[in-house]
């Protein structure tokens, strides 16, 4: 019987203690460490200007193909409506919903 106990007991009684260093030196590391924040991305200044947003391809949604979503608004772009097409990648957006995030957003430039 008393094998039994402490078969039982040790290796609670083990993981209880593992758990309580555990616990100290989380609350140790809370206390003492200095707090990680996110690095911060440095700003490069605004987004594209006017002249830039011109030379920006524009085609209609027919062109496009098959009908399809503009990222930004989340809207069908319709076969009839313009669309900003962007260089490289062929994505169509919306004429002023690309405008806005390109005036606002420095991502690339042309």
């Amino acid at each position: 019987m008393p094998s039994l106990f402490l078969a039982l007991f040790l290796p609670c009684a083990g993981m209880s203690v593992v758990f309580l260093v555990y616990m100290c030196l989380l609350c140790y590391a809370a206390r003492h460490l200095p707090e990680r924040t996110a690095p911060v991305k440095p700003t490069t200044g605004t987004g594209l200007s006017a002249a830039e947003l011109d030379k920006i391809p524009t085609t209609t949604g027919k062109e496009l193909g098959a009908t399809t979503e503009c990222s930004v608004c989340l809207d069908d772009i319709e076969m009839s409506q313009t669309v900003r097409v962007v260089p490289g990648c062929n994505h169509g957006f919306h004429v002023q919903c690309a405008d806005t995030w390109f005036s606002k957003n420095p991502v690339f430039r042309l």
